[in-house]
């Protein structure tokens, strides 16, 4: 059961001008979710230690979108386009920066190279069973990442969490801080301006699609053109 799920029956159990009461139905789903959630935490620690010795169970690893963070994993054919598309410009042994993409980090770990490299940046530190790769990003401090990592990124990939003209700009100032040039940013189409603005971003073809269906119209936008490689990707 999805934290998601388990909040909505706690509300719905809820009357109006009534002292909140949960249901004995809604007591054994809370159980169920917080005990579900224990295991998850479990494995993933275990996990964690088991990496030290064996990297390629991290390719196993599953984790859900947490709905609080504002997650929305990309579907598969989205993950593989900006992937392959990283890549080429990454080159041979260039790195590849994924700010708050952790589904695009993933693809990366199964289509790149061992001499690619491949940063995640991201506020989950349920991702940190990646060990080196993983870098705990908070937008809202959008500097406070190793100076060593600055203007050493071939490509740059970012998906601000939230809609707003404070976690664009905030992101923009990382992924400016971090690239050596390409850059390469997915958010929602009503932040199209600002992204022109901030970074001379422009809105490319290419749509990025989600595995839960998003209400807001999702885009991608680019400082190069962007959409003459994927036909590329999408047609090879």
């Amino acid at each position: 059961m999805s934290e998601e799920q388990v909040v909505n029956m706690m509300f719905s159990d809820e009357k109006d001008g009534d002292e909140p009461e949960l249901s004995l139905s809604t007591l054994a789903a809370l159980n169920e979710f917080l005990s579900e959630k224990k295991e998850r935490e479990e494995r993933l620690r275990l996990i964690a230690e088991t990496a030290e010795r064996n990297e390629k169970v991290l390719d196993e690893v599953v984790l859900e979108e947490d709905w609080q963070l504002s997650q929305f994993w990309y579907d598969d054919h989205t993950s593989v386009v900006l992937a392959k598309e990283a890549l080429r410009l990454a080159g041979t042994e260039g790195r590849i920066a994924c700010i708050s993409c952790p589904t695009l980090y993933k693809e990366l770990r199964k289509l790149k190279p061992a001499s690619v490299k491949a940063q995640l940046f991201e506020y989950d530190t349920r991702f940190s069973v990646y060990g080196d790769d993983f870098t705990f990003y908070d937008y809202r401090s959008p500097l406070e990442i190793p100076k060593d990592l600055g203007s050493s990124f071939e490509v740059v990939v970012a998906d601000p969490p939230f809609l707003s003209e404070e976690c664009l700009t905030k992101t923009a100032l990382t992924m400016r801080y971090l690239s050596k040039g390409p850059l390469i940013l997915c958010t929602g189409s009503i932040m199209e301006d600002l992204a022109g603005r901030l970074l001379q971003l422009r809105m490319c073809a290419f749509q990025p699609k989600h595995r839960n269906n998003l209400a807001n119209d999702f885009r991608c936008y680019a400082n190069y053109d962007f959409d003459s490689a994927t036909l590329v990707h999408e047609t090879s």
